[in-house]
């Protein structure tokens, strides 16, 4: 077993910018090297998880919640060392001069202003400069012990002085190693004189602190030269320890002396000290974490072996679950206090990480075989305490080993864990209920073979709640709920499916296959207008998000592509206000290049079609042209609005809806198939630009006919690819502009239409026909 940590994790971290005065800050010396992980991602398992931590486990613990993408849970990083003591080191001050000098004016001098202005700030104080520097309090009036002001403004002096070997480096990504800074060697015998001569006990113990840092950093700065010596620190700290109350102060102290000996390679000791700093208080608990670093099992076990009662091994055993090989730590810390809270981390910290990880395939591979039986032996150690009954918290270990097994496929032993569970709970703790009535409820469709209307009845109840908590209608803080949602509408859709109740299946889990059938958008639409629905039905459309209008809105635009009017505008205007969506071009105009954005600004002054006043026009023209009324200029309006409705046109508007794509993107690849293939196809614009070009009166016209329909010709090349991607593509949308087939219209146009100056405007516009005119043929 190696528990040398990786490189990687090491030193891709964020270093601080701007950190406190030396004297608030501990993490630096428990760290050596102040790093910390501050990347988003525990939201992602937060989405995939149905168990929280939360309900069950001190919130003392909660950066260390599992997350597989970061190293702290829910924002917490070591950038807060920058501020972690800052109000706890204000405080302790305020209470030292016994609330006669207000928080804000402490913070404003210790952690704002710089030495110089503190240096000035003094001298104000004692009347030696007219003019308080700006931005800093006058304590001239405060009640306090002028005695005490005086004594706080030196250590203040001499705090600020020893910044110039503490503060860290200014790059938050720097993957080089820490300069290390020289150590003024001067300040080691002022730092000591000042330490003896204090009287008072809370500054005395402040300046032991900064003598034992300075000690610290002296050590770093040895370390990096040619000359290998040695700092007195241990011997230092433990001269003046006994002087002092093991209070935070203290443990921040300690921070530096682990600091020394991980610096010296002597890491079962520095673990050691980690562990006590980490168990005193929730702000020492990340940085400390942090530092605690087993190098291997000989390290580890010598780590132990300094712990001098149960309560520090189980500490150390905790820490080092935190991490890894949460299941030996929960067993060895089990065998010395079953009762012990850092149990409940541990085991929180196994169930997310089983959860997230997934369970071993059913292959005979040696890796999969080794996670079977590591998944076993998680599942009989978390099973065996839960049935001991031993733990503080029984019910949340009988809640875990149920979902283990509920993961692993064993329901019946997991329901016989729910029912331990479930005498158990604690009543009035909201999150701890609706955690087990989340776990009971995914036993429970996990174990559904079958539906029927009873069935139906008992779900009724719990789809409305799981409604309600992802509705916002419900507030239970820290509950992992939408994984739970996403596995509901997956399970009873299948069911469905496999009942041959495709209706209720869609209605679970909407799929684009679905809309493929009339007969089933009816369906549809007659349930969502139904009534009389029953509670489950209600239940059952609660998560379906598409409406009766939209629903017509699609039967509409499929039934334009097949130029079935009058079918289309009757499903049309049952589409409610989804048929007022307005087209903000004109789609009855074309351009020799298509660009809607450019068609858009030029029609944005003008009053616009809605989509049902666009079908109502649609349907006239193709009325007229019927009528053989105006044949080329019909038939050319009909193309342009035909073209203009596809990707390449300026009304792609027209197919945006929640049932087809919401993508407003440049690529037809964001559009789901089948409609990928009927809103990219140009062959019906191209039927009636021959039309147009048949009956037209000019050659003019005839020339810009049949590149119209060149330009239909070439986005069927594109539809080639974009629908059909090839095996060495990787993305459909990847094209190779520079060698594009170009049709038979484009040999037309340069064949009969060279002299029309429409032709012209063509060369001077298209860079494709340009280029193919420029080519010999």
């Amino acid at each position: 077993m190696n528990y040398q940590p990786t490189l990687l994790l090491r030193l891709k971290q964020k270093i601080s910018k701007k950190f406190l005065l030396i004297f608030s800050v501990c993490s630096l010396a428990i760290a050596g090297i102040v790093v910390a992980c501050g990347d988003g991602g525990y939201y992602d398992d937060y989405e995939l998880s149905s168990f929280a931590p939360e309900a069950f486990v001190n919130s003392n613990y909660s950066p260390f919640f599992f997350t597989s993408s970061t190293t702290y849970y829910n924002g917490y990083n070591l950038d807060d060392s920058n501020t972690r003591y800052s109000q706890l080191v204000v405080n302790e001050w305020a209470s030292w001069f016994d609330g006669q000098i207000d928080t804000t004016s402490l913070k404003a001098l210790m952690i704002t202003a710089s030495a110089g202005n503190i240096d000035s700030a003094l001298r104000y104080y004692k009347g030696k400069l007219n003019v308080l520097p700006v931005g800093l309090p006058d304590l001239k009036n405060s009640k306090a012990d002028r005695r005490k002001v005086s004594a706080f403004f030196d250590y203040l002096l001499l705090a600020k002085e020893c910044e110039s070997y503490a503060v860290g480096p200014g790059d938050y990504w720097s993957y080089e190693k820490t300069p290390v800074k020289e150590v003024p060697q001067a300040l080691e015998n002022t730092l000591l004189k000042a330490v003896d001569a204090a009287k008072d006990p809370f500054i005395k113990q402040r300046l032991w602190f900064q003598m034992v840092r300075y000690y610290y950093f002296k050590q770093r700065q040895l370390a990096a030269g040619p000359v290998k010596t040695d700092v007195p620190l241990p011997a230092y700290f433990a001269k003046e320890e006994a002087s002092f109350p093991k209070n935070m102060m203290y443990y921040r102290t300690l921070g530096y002396l682990a600091g020394y000996y991980y610096q010296k390679g002597e890491y079962a000791q520095a673990n050691y000290l980690y562990s006590l700093c980490y168990n005193y208080s929730f702000e020492m608990k990340i940085p400390s974490r942090w530092s605690f670093h087993p190098q291997n099992e000989k390290d580890w076990t010598a780590t132990l072996n300094l712990a001098k009662d149960g309560a520090e091994k189980i500490t150390l055993w905790h820490m080092l679950g935190t991490s890894r090989d949460e299941a030996r730590a929960i067993k060895e810390i089990y065998a010395i206090d079953p009762k012990s809270e850092k149990l409940d981390l541990l085991l929180s910290r196994l169930v997310n990480e089983r959860e997230m990880g997934g369970q071993p395939l059913k292959d005979t591979s040696s890796s999969n075989q080794a996670k079977r039986l590591e998944t076993a032996k998680e599942r009989a150690l978390v099973n065996k305490i839960a049935n001991e009954d031993k733990t503080q918290k029984p019910y949340y270990w009988n809640m875990a080993a149920g979902y283990l097994n509920a993961l692993s496929g064993n329901y019946p032993v997991a329901r016989t864990f729910y029912g331990k569970a479930r005498k158990q709970l604690p009543a009035r703790d909201t999150l701890v209920m609706a955690q087990y009535k989340l776990l009971d409820w995914l036993l429970y469709i996990q174990q559904l073979k079958r539906i029927d209307a009873k069935t139906e009845a008992a779900m009724v109840e719990p789809l409305n709640w799981l409604n309600s908590l992802s509705k916002n209608k419900k507030s239970i803080p820290n509950l992992r709920f939408q994984s739970a949602i996403g596995q509901s509408m997956t399970i009873l859709s299948d069911l469905y499916k496999k009942q041959g109740d495709v209706l209720k299946a869609y209605f679970f889990h909407p799929e684009i296959g679905f809309y493929h059938s009339n007969d089933r958008i009816e369906a549809a639409k007659a349930l969502l207008n139904k009534k009389n629905k029953t509670a489950f039905e209600q239940s059952m459309l609660n998560y379906y998000s598409i409406n009766v209008g939209q629903l017509s809105y699609l039967q509409a635009i499929l039934l334009v592509y097949q130029e079935k009017l009058d079918e289309a505008i009757v499903h049309m205007k049952e589409a409610d206000t989804v048929n007022r969506s307005v087209m903000y071009a004109n789609p009855f105009n074309i351009n020799i290049k298509d660009c809607h954005d450019c068609d858009f600004e030029a029609d944005k002054d003008k009053k616009h079609f809605t989509v049902l006043g666009f079908l109502e026009a649609l349907k006239t023209i193709k009325g007229d042209l019927a009528a053989g009324k105006n044949v080329s200029r019909n038939a050319a309006l009909l193309a342009n609005a035909y073209y203009n409705i596809t990707h390449y046109g300026n009304a792609r508007v027209f197919y945006y809806s929640a049932t087809v794509t919401d993508s407003y993107g440049d690529s037809p690849s964001a559009i789901p198939m089948p409609y990928r293939r009927i809103v990219t196809d140009s062959k019906v614009a191209e039927k009636y630009y021959l039309i147009a070009r048949a009956n037209a009166a000019s050659k003019e016209l005839k020339a810009k006919y049949t590149y119209m329909a060149a330009k239909c010709e070439r986005n069927e090349i594109y539809n080639a690819q974009y629908n059909n991607p090839g095996k060495d593509r990787k993305y459909s949308w990847q094209f190779d502009f520079s060698n594009i087939p170009t049709g038979k219209y484009f040999a037309e146009l340069k064949a009969q239409y060279s002299q029309t100056k429409y032709y012209q405007e063509i060369l001077n516009e298209c860079g494709y026909f340009k280029k193919y005119v420029s080519k010999k043929h």
